[in-house]
């Protein structure tokens, strides 16, 4: 099916079933969706299955963490 689908609907020859998989993974997470949800709609096993195959793609908070200390220790460091 996805061979006569691929040129339909304009895919390029390499394009794999797999990379479809991928591109959706990706506009999931793009677009806020948490570990949990995207394990369910892949169907992963475990969110440790999803995490390792696509946690790179999910957005780190560590300008929100330094900014949350920052905001509750910045006081007592200027010594308010």
């Amino acid at each position: 099916m996805w061979h006569r689908a691929r040129p339909i609907a304009g895919m390029p020859d390499w394009a794999t079933f797999h990379d479809l998989r991928h591109f959706y993974a990706s506009l999931l997470i793009a677009t806020g969706c948490s570990v949990t949800s995207v394990q369910r709609r892949l169907g992963h096993q475990s969110a440790t299955e999803t995490l390792d195959t696509y946690g790179h793609l999910w957005h780190d908070n560590d300008d929100e963490t330094r900014n949350a200390v920052d905001l509750v220790l910045g006081g007592i460091a200027n010594g308010g």
